[in-house]
């Protein structure tokens, strides 16, 4: 089996995962939210690029789960 690669993105208030292995490049992700999600650019998630509410909307749309999302003060509290 493949290594489970994780890739985090973040605008400081929530965090965006991306399972590379998992995706199914369903395209729901860029054609629903593109000025956050753009296969063409490097990184290709620009977590600044909408708001917290609209990403975390959008990333519920993933079929594979590919993408998830994090509020980052769960990963403070998770970390104490």
């Amino acid at each position: 089996m493949a290594e489970d690669v994780l890739k985090e993105y973040t605008n400081g208030e929530v965090t965006i995962r991306w399972r590379p292995n998992v995706c199914q490049h369903s395209g729901r992700c860029y054609n629903g939210l593109p000025r956050v999600f753009d296969p063409d650019q490097r990184p290709w998630v620009n977590a600044n690029g909408a708001s917290t509410q609209e990403i975390i909307e959008q990333v519920k749309k993933c079929p594979s789960r590919a993408l998830t999302t994090v509020m980052n003060s769960e990963i403070q509290n998770n970390e104490q």
